[in-house]
């Protein structure tokens, strides 16, 4: 059967006890992508389907007893007879009544039996088990009409059938895969906390991007619009249960996504360090589902899945398409409700379209491509910064007005996303599969204001009491032109002096190239790509097996202009190419799954994978210590110093991981138990075991309980481990800008204040949670408890030696002489992190449906070494998220009007440039709103609004030194309202 995840499924033995009489049985569609038939058992009573099959890893031997306890439970599982009298058995195939062509995924179902089977990639399906009588098949398959059919079988008798199905829209209670290596299930059947997101909750969004999609409809999920935020700017960190973007697994298909490139230096304290997966890089149209497994589950996945796991599911239809396009930007500013005189520049205007395009391939394969190409403009929402007001009133016109800085969003152009699905099908039990993407984009953003007068290494080496000057002469090595000393007096060089010095050709300052400062302007050209391919199939033995391999890669080109550096004197660039990041993945997998019985279901499997993260060399200019460094001006670009020679190479790292899987449960069974292991041997650090277990039990028809306890770790990257960043940042006690370097822990300098090694995170995970489902109304609710140890982040700031200025030029960071204070990534600190998730849904008919999702998460420090994580660094990690998070909407089908409002609670928050710890940032409610009609056949336009009512953060107490009026990391944004308009058209047509 097809499985999206590459997770083949399973066949129940023909050993299950069923009544006999007149049953119904359904088909329906899910989201895997395997190639073979598969069977669920689900319990039915008076129509009210209540699964009681579950999930269960099995845990790796650890030893010579528990291997042979483990033997001994599978032989006697295995031993166990068929009973009851012989009973039938219905085969067949599921095809299109438009083209013939087999269905895979689609659902075959006898709800009075409890009887499902999935059909394989051929559409084909084979259903044991079946006692005598007359039973009535449903055959469901998300996109076609539903089909019924009487099915008379005698005592042992196999019947063969040929079953059309017509194209219709229907709506199937979601499959999920993740969280399971064996078999697909429905959300209120798993035994882990799962949230499927639909494409119709996808596309009805204002933002294009995944990442802010997710945190309209994830309560769980945050992500952060981060200006001046140096690498950060170009691929946002996202958090998951209030732990970093890194301790989440991405998966696309079930298949491991490679990680981004860029290292979040600036990540607003939660992230920081953070070196987790670019999902911005998937187009949203390409997408089927999504599916949000809120637990850890590093025992079935490997490292990085503390939080839980993103699978992306692709779409996978061979006909039809849709065309959509978007246009947007944000309201004029807050005069749109409190009448201040604020109207801001830099509205954000964002266009994007977007394709998806079905074909088929052969007689039994699919293609699928999707395409979006967007532009965004920059919004900005700074002001006047209190030093270049200054300069502004002392006269000097050269300052950039009404704004020295911008301060918003960046400018996004030319992101173009392509992805491409296939698969084919050899025959009923085998296909091949292929899917992978191209990404690419550039990114613009800026940095914090240069002061004419203060600026340390490029304006003035004194703090502002006179101008750096430059000797030509001196430089040259042929003596001094004895440059005249200018003075600064209330923000005004001494004129004459000043003069003097633009007249002698032997003297300059930057003052001459930049009179009224400078604003660095910062980003990067952003290139991803990945290639999956496998075959999988099922053996006669009834084994289903998924091999296959990838190749990943995300890659970060840097660029900064505007800027100078310093210590090259007037024959300076003002642009640079500082570098890139680079980073590049392997993975090979092999998965096993086999149905022993009706009460045992095992899997197992094996993953090769090689990493490799690079630092590439940028041009001598950006990382040279000029002639100018021993009169005091600053080496390398400004703002973003360019990897040296030294600093530039590239690591590799490789690991080998085997997993067990085992689910104990039969179908008419209330409980069901599950068991998982993982052990993986890395290169670089050795070995790491873990392991989960998962418990469900219905109570009744409408309520059950699940459980899961679990082990995970997070592997340090090679890119945390050897790479360095300097930052220009606002340092709150000086009220001043200052450059502050990230330096690879392994450092002599770093050792000294505590470095070492880095070794792998490790967790320890509880999850509980009850389940209620009454006809239209569902309900979750689930807490967690997460406690992380040798958990790794940066250090607080150290301030820097001379002896350590001079091994850190010695190391390759040639800008080490312009650094105030630097810090290192360490495993120094534990956390817990503890909340609860809500999830309430009713929807009595089909135009209306009511969602309730409520999240609370909090973090606490439990161990740390002060001098190392100190106060200021714990007030990030525990309170830079909302505690308290909460989202009601409300979608209605007026005729043939589709509304959709939503609203949305944030709690207060802490942002690190508070001066005062006790102070936060207050709670907000912000609604969103669209209403969608259609234009003519399969046309449709939806208008809408986010943040419909313009809601800000508060201000930002220290506005005026920074120069933005607002917290950098609202979880909501700084930008206010955002309208938009959609245009959207679909079609189908025959494959034949």
């Amino acid at each position: 059967m097809r499985h999206l995840t590459g997770w083949s499924n399973t066949e129940p033995s023909s050993s299950a006890r069923l009544p006999g009489g007149r049953h119904r049985t359904h088909i329906a569609r899910v989201s895997d992508t395997s190639g073979h038939p598969q069977r669920r058992l689900v319990h039915s009573q008076g129509g009210n389907h209540a699964p009681a099959t579950l999930q269960t890893p099995l845990n790796p031997p650890f030893g010579r007893k528990a291997m042979n306890i483990r033997v001994f439970m599978v032989l006697a599982l295995l031993a166990i007879p068929a009973t009851g009298v012989a009973q039938s058995t219905i085969e067949g195939t599921v095809r299109s009544g438009d083209s013939g062509m087999g269905l895979g995924n689609a659902r075959v179902e006898i709800p009075a039996l409890g009887l499902v089977e999935f059909t394989g990639a051929t559409g084909t399906f084979s259903m044991t088990g079946v006692p005598a009588g007359t039973h009535t098949l449903e055959v469901r398959l998300l996109g076609y009409g539903l089909q019924t059919q009487d099915v008379t079988v005698a005592s042992g008798q196999t019947v063969s059938l040929d079953i059309s199905l017509g194209v219709a829209a229907f709506e199937l209670n979601e499959l999920v895969v993740v969280g399971s290596r064996t078999r697909p299930r429905t959300v209120t059947e798993s035994m882990v906390p799962v949230d499927v997101i639909p494409v119709s909750e996808i596309s009805r969004q204002a933002e294009t991007n995944i990442d802010f999609l997710l945190r309209n409809v994830v309560p769980s999920y945050n992500v952060n619009i981060q200006p001046i935020s140096d690498a950060a700017t170009i691929t946002r960190p996202a958090n998951l249960r209030g732990l970093a973007s890194d301790h989440t697994l991405v998966l696309i298909n079930g298949k491991r996504r490679h990680r981004g490139a860029v290292i979040t230096w600036l990540g607003a304290g939660l992230s920081d360090g953070a070196q987790g997966p670019d999902i911005g890089a998937i187009p949203g149209i390409a997408l089927r589902q999504i599916e949000v497994l809120r637990d850890g589950a590093s025992a079935q996945y490997g490292s990085d899945a503390i939080a839980g796991v993103l699978n992306f599911q692709l779409k996978n239809d061979r006909s039809g398409g849709s065309v959509q396009v978007k246009q947007g930007r944000h309201f004029d500013g807050e005069a749109f409700l409190d009448g201040s005189d604020r109207s801001w520049g830099g509205h954000g205007n964002a266009t994007s379209v977007a394709g998806n395009f079905g074909f088929p391939l052969g007689e039994s394969g699919f293609a699928n491509v999707s395409v979006e190409y967007g532009n965004q403009e920059p919004t900005d929402r700074a002001i006047q910064r209190n030093d270049a007001a200054g300069l502004v009133s002392a006269g000097n016109t050269a300052v950039r007005t009404p704004t020295a800085q911008v301060w918003g969003s960046p400018r996004v152009s030319d992101d173009l996303k392509v992805f491409l699905n296939t698969g084919y099908n050899f025959d009923d039990d085998e296909q091949v599969y292929a899917f992978g993407n191209i990404a690419s984009k550039r990114v613009d953003g800026g940095f914090f204001f240069r002061n004419p007068n203060t600026r340390g290494g490029v304006f003035s080496g004194d703090g502002g009491a006179t101008l750096l000057i430059g000797d030509v002469l001196q430089a040259k090595g042929l003596g001094s032109a004895n440059c005249p000393v200018v003075t600064i007096t209330n923000n005004v060089p001494d004129p004459v002096a000043l003069q003097q010095v633009f007249d002698d050709p032997n003297c300059f300052s930057y003052q001459e190239m930049f009179p009224g400062g400078f604003t660095p302007q910062f980003g990067g050209e952003v290139f991803d790509a990945s290639i999956v391919g496998g075959i999988r199939g099922r053996t006669d033995s009834g084994v289903n097996w998924d091999a296959s391999t990838s190749w990943g890669r995300n890659l970060a080109d840097f660029f900064i202009y505007n800027t100078v550096n310093a210590a090259l004197g007037p024959e300076t660039p003002t642009d640079f190419d500082p570098g890139l990041y680079n980073q590049e993945e392997i993975n090979l997998n092999l998965d096993l799954s086999y149905q022993v019985n009706d009460v045992a279901n095992v899997a197992a499997g094996f993953e090769q994978r090689e990493e490799r993260f690079e630092i590439g060399q940028g041009q001598d200019e950006s990382w040279q210590i000029g002639p100018y460094a021993a009169q005091g001006f600053s080496s390398s670009s400004n703002g973003f110093p360019g990897f040296s020679p030294l600093a530039a190479g590239d690591w590799t790292r490789s690991n080998t991981a085997f997993y067990a899987d085992l689910n104990l449960g039969r179908a008419d069974d209330p409980w069901a138990i599950g068991i998982a292991g993982r052990y993986e041997d890395f290169s670089d650090f050795g070995g790491k075991a873990t392991g989960k277990v998962s418990f469900r039990f219905e109570a009744t028809d409408q309520i059950a309980f699940r459980a899961n306890a679990n082990t995970g770790f997070r592997a340090p990257t090679p890119g945390q481990q050897n790479a360095f960043n300097v930052s220009t940042v606002f340092d709150t006690e000086l009220g001043d800008l200052v450059n502050r370097g990230t330096i690879p822990s392994t450092s002599e300098v770093a050792r000294t204040r505590g470095g070492r090694q880095l070794e792998p995170e490790t967790s320890v995970s509880l999850t509980g949670g009850v389940m209620y489902e009454a006809g239209a109304f569902r309900f979750t609710a689930d807490y967690f408890r997460i406690s992380i140890s040798d958990r790794f982040a940066q250090t607080r700031t150290f301030k820097l030696s001379p002896a350590e200025v001079t091994q850190l030029v010695s190391e390759g960071v040639t800008s080490a002489a312009n650094l105030a204070e630097f810090r290192f990534f360490t495993n120094d600190f534990a956390t817990l992190t503890q909340g609860i998730d809500l999830v309430a849904n009713y929807s009595p008919g089909e135009a209306t449906n009511v969602s309730l999702l409520f999240n609370y998460t909090g973090t606490e420090v439990t161990e740390r070494n002060p001098e190392v994580v100190n106060d200021a660094r714990v007030d990030q990690l525990e309170r830079a998220l909302p505690r308290y998070r909460s989202v009601l909407s409300l979608s209605q089908q007026l005729g043939s009007l589709s509304a959709l409002v939503r609203g949305t609670y944030y709690d207060g928050f802490y942002d690190s440039e508070l001066s005062d710890p006790d102070l936060r940032y207050g709670a907000r409610v912000l609604f969103d709103a669209e209403l969608s009609l259609p234009l003519a056949d399969n046309a449709a336009v939806a208008i809408g609004a986010n943040n419909l009512f313009n809601a800000y953060p508060d201000e930002n107490p220290n506005s005026g030194g920074v120069g933005a009026l607002y917290p950098e990391s609202a979880p909501y944004g700084f930008n206010g309202g955002y309208y938009y308009l959609r245009l959207s058209y679909d079609w189908l047509w025959e494959t034949r």
